[in-house]
């Protein structure tokens, strides 16, 4: 008996051309410069960081170890070009150096109030985030693509963002710096859990 299936022949121009579109897209994401995760929404993209300044958002202070030092730099620059008055925290080369005292001085000047929001910039992040979330006040989130950014400020009150240099490009480090800076805190149910998260930092009645 003879074999009904039908067998359609492969056009090798077609999956020429695929391959090429999928290569395209999987360079610009490892280069930053595509979104791992597109937004939600409509798909537009970000809005300029100087609608920030509408939630009074107007002095950054940031800063990095030596791994992040070379992103850092790129970003303060953007960001003053932008119009926001920048405080850099340092490092001020590539020379090795420990992230936690740059990721404290971000902090501090965020809980002092002398910056409206901190930037962190270290090989992964984690351990910025980490020592920024030591410092009462702060609420330090690592973010590596705009949803996070945008989850972060609105869900989270999040006021200190860290960066990983060595996982992402300076492309997509600025989409999330953008919107980071201009996505504004929720309201109602999320203020209500970031009250709670802020009441850990409170002394406890009672314990010594």
């Amino acid at each position: 008996m003879e074999d009904s299936t039908e067998v359609t022949a492969r056009d090798p121009n077609i999956e020429t051309d695929v391959r090429a579109i999928v290569a395209r897209i999987v360079d610009g994401v490892l280069a930053g410069d595509v979104p791992a995760h597109p937004p939600e929404g409509d798909g537009a993209a970000p809005e300029d960081v100087h609608e920030s300044e509408s939630s009074g958002t107007s002095t950054i202070a940031i800063g990095a170890d030596h791994g992040g030092f070379a992103m850092k730099e790129r970003l303060g620059f953007k960001l003053k070009e932008q119009g926001f008055v920048v405080i850099d925290c340092g490092t001020d080369s590539s020379a090795s150096v420990d992230y936690p005292d740059f990721a404290e001085a971000v902090a501090r000047a965020v809980a002092s109030g002398s910056a409206d929001l901190g930037i962190m910039v270290d090989g992964a992040g984690i351990g910025s985030s980490m020592v920024g979330n030591k410092v009462p006040g702060v609420r330090a989130a690592l973010c590596y693509d705009v949803s996070t950014a945008r989850n972060a400020r609105e869900h989270n009150h999040a006021n200190m963002l860290t960066l990983g240099a060595a996982l992402i490009g300076d492309g997509l480090a600025w989409q999330i710096t953008q919107e980071f800076l201009s996505t504004p805190f929720g309201p109602g149910r999320h203020a209500r859990r970031v009250e709670m998260i802020d009441a850990l930092d409170r002394p406890t009645a009672g314990v010594t």
